[in-house]
């Protein structure tokens, strides 16, 4: 959770100058726009990632505590 949080983090203060580009639409700005968007379905992935890991540790823990007696 605190990797996923500080990746999200350092993602967003690399995108910041990025997000405020110039106002052209020349070059710079598709190049400036597919950026922002890399960027965007790079976090969108890690926040997935680490749903999928919090839901993994939930259900290990779960099954240990089934396993184990212990609740």
């Amino acid at each position: 959770m605190v990797i996923r949080s500080a990746l999200i983090a350092a993602s967003l203060i690399i995108a910041a100058p990025l997000l405020a580009a110039c106002d052209d639409d020349g070059p710079a700005e598709q190049a400036g726009e597919k950026v922002d968007n890399a960027i965007n379905d790079s976090n969108d992935t890690m926040e997935e990632a680490g749903e999928s890991m919090d839901n993994a540790m939930d259900d290990m823990h779960d099954g240990m505590e089934d396993a184990t007696g212990n609740q």
